[in-house]
Formats: structure tokens, C-alpha cells, sequence
């Protein structure tokens, strides 16, 4: 009796451990191809600079994997060339979205990175809808963002890369105006044309930022972007007029739009949108990189009860007054020590 017991509960933990083994993760991944203005950073010396595509996890809860890889200069030939696609596609599974966004890098004139809207860049997309399509996964087109362009006559840019290693002083020198005027002209139209001829989902970035931008006009829309007055931030001493990318509070502006445009393309994902009043990530995808400055930042704000997600990582348990109220969210594996 006793050996048919043991026997059973044997039959009962091998069925476990199989069950456990055949179950599927059951996050779904968001993959991210692109260029700077979604890439991942080098976070080294408290640099500022940030894509939309890292603060994109910010809103979206742990059924949601972010998997970020756009890269700076890359555009929708070079990404395929360098073999950057085929990495994504050996990690791409059923179910899985990928988010595809070109156009800033295309527009140049080098042969490496440039294509033609009606024409190669057309081409390009097509073949990561299909190939996406191919694996599985879900593809969603995303035009180009937009650049900060109030200039009255705008001015020549041959490499958005070179602006890193500018200073305040040698920006152009330009009159600018009210509205916002575009740059990329039929980059910003291709991808809608693709989405549509491939019935693809599509998310109109370059308009939700256009709107972004000139609604906060002029001068407001310089906090989006690296742009910043000699002596106003001591991680750029001597200033920057860096109109194409973003600072955090801009990635985290642009992510938030996007994320919401994103649900409302794809209603199934709205069930895994999420919001913090702050986020914490030594990785540089939330606002801040320790504790301490979001505490700080949920105490100054006044909210009555401020919400501080933490993505993964092990953290000390903050000593705070419970008259704060802050709700600590730990996400991705966060953990108290």
C-alpha cells in the first residue's frame, strides 16, 4: 500500500514537471527594429540621450516582453545587410509583434543605407512584413518621427549621427517659425502605402509627433529633444541643438503615444497597457536609474497616492513614511533584498 502511494505521487510530479516543460511562455514579445530615434543608448557618464523604443516596456505589463533592436543610423537596407534582421527572426515566435520604423537613414545619400520611396525602401518593408508574416509573428508599420523643424528655410542635414558630437555653438543658425514643416516628405507616406497594399496594421508616428511637437510649440518643443542651453545641464556643459533625438522626458512622451496608438491598432494588447506616475531601470528604459530620485520625484509631485514601477533588478527596501503612500509596482523580476 505504502509502496503504491509513494508510486502515485512519483506518477503525479513526473506529470508536473512534463506539464511544466510543454508549457509555452505565455508572454507575447514586441520586437523593435529601427533607427536612432527608437535605439537603445549608451547610458555612460549620465549621458540623456534616450529612444522611444526603450521606455516602450514602461507601458506595457509583464505579459508584454519590449525587445528593443533599433540602432543608431541603421536604415531599413543596412539593417539587412549587417544581419541584424536574420537575428531577429531566429528569436521571433508565433504571436510575436514586430514594430518596423525606417526613414530617417534611408533619406541618405550613401549607398550603404540609402532607398527610394515607390521604389528599394518599399521593397524593404515588404520584406520584413512578409518575412515577420512568414515566422508567425505580427508586423505594424510605423512612419518615421518627426523631426523638431520650425525653420522658415530648413537646414541641410547630411548625417543625424553627426549631431552627438556637436555643441550648442555649432548648430545652424536659423530663423524659426510657428509651424512645424516636414522633412521626410514620401518616407513618411511609403510605409502607409505598404501597410495598405499588404493589409498591415499601421501607426501613423510621424502625425501623432507632428501633433505632439506643434502643439507644445517652438519653445516647449525643445524639451522632447537634446537640445539644451550652454551651462542649463552638466551632462552637455557646452549646450546642443539636437532637433532629431530625444532626452528621457521626450522617449517617454513619444513612447506614451505610441504605446496607445499601438492598442487602439491592436485592441488585443489594450488588456496589457499600463501607466506609473514613475519608473526605475538601471537598464535607462524608465525615468530614473535608482530608487532614490523617483521617491524623491513621487514626493515633490503631490499626487495623493503616486504608483513607482520597479523593472527587474534586486532593490533595498526604501525607508520612507507611510504618509507618503507610494505604491511600489516590481515588474520583470524585480525583487526587494
Amino acid at each position: 500500500m505504502f509502496k503504491r502511494t509513494i508510486f502515485r505521487m512519483l506518477t503525479v510530479v513526473a506529470a508536473v514537471i512534463v506539464l511544466m516543460a510543454a508549457t509555452p511562455d505565455k508572454s507575447t514579445t514586441i520586437f523593435i527594429i529601427g533607427d536612432s530615434t527608437a535605439a537603445k543608448k549608451d547610458l555612460s557618464k549620465g549621458k540623456l540621450e534616450r529612444g522611444w523604443g526603450m521606455a516602450l516596456q514602461c507601458f506595457f505589463d509583464d505579459n508584454i516582453i519590449v525587445d528593443n533592436h533599433a540602432v543608431n543610423g541603421r536604415s531599413s537596407l543596412s539593417f539587412i545587410n549587417e544581419g541584424r534582421w536574420d537575428k531577429v527572426l531566429e528569436k521571433l515566435k508565433p504571436g510575436d509583434y514586430v514594430i518596423i520604423q525606417f526613414g530617417h537613414n534611408d533619406e541618405k545619400p550613401g549607398a550603404t543605407r540609402h532607398s527610394d520611396p515607390g521604389s528599394t525602401f518599399d521593397y524593404n518593408l515588404a520584406k520584413y512584413v512578409r518575412e515577420t508574416r512568414e515566422h508567425g509573428g505580427i508586423p505594424i508599420l510605423m512612419n518615421c518621427v518627426v523631426r523638431r523643424n520650425f525653420a522658415k528655410v530648413t537646414p541641410k542635414n547630411d548625417d543625424d549621427e553627426k549631431l552627438r558630437n556637436t555643441t550648442f555653438a555649432d548648430g545652424p543658425k536659423v530663423e524659426e517659425g510657428d509651424s512645424l514643416v516636414d522633412t521626410h516628405g514620401l518616407y513618411r507616406v511609403a510605409p502607409r502605402d505598404v501597410a495598405q497594399r499588404m493589409n498591415c496594421h499601421f501607426v501613423d508616428a510621424n502625425r501623432i509627433t507632428h501633433d505632439l511637437e506643434q502643439g507644445l510649440g517652438t519653445e516647449g518643443s525643445k524639451k522632447l529633444h537634446m537640445w539644451y542651453l550652454p551651462g542649463t545641464e552638466p551632462t552637455e556643459p557646452n549646450g546642443k541643438q539636437d532637433n532629431t533625438h530625444y532626452n528621457i522626458y521626450g522617449a517617454h512622451e513619444v513612447a506614451r503615444l505610441l504605446a496607445d496608438a499601438i492598442c487602439e491598432e491592436v485592441p488585443v494588447l489594450k488588456a496589457y497597457r499600463t501607466d506609473a506616475d514613475f519608473t526605475v531601470d538601471r537598464e535607462g528604459r524608465g525615468e530614473y536609474k535608482n530608487l532614490e530620485d523617483a521617491i524623491a520625484a513621487a514626493q515633490a509631485s503631490k499626487k495623493a497616492e503616486p504608483t513607482i514601477q520597479i523593472l527587474g533588478g534586486e532593490w533595498a527596501v526604501p525607508q520612507i513614511s507611510k504618509k507618503s503612500n507610494i505604491k511600489f509596482i516590481l515588474r520583470l523580476g524585480a525583487r526587494w533584498k
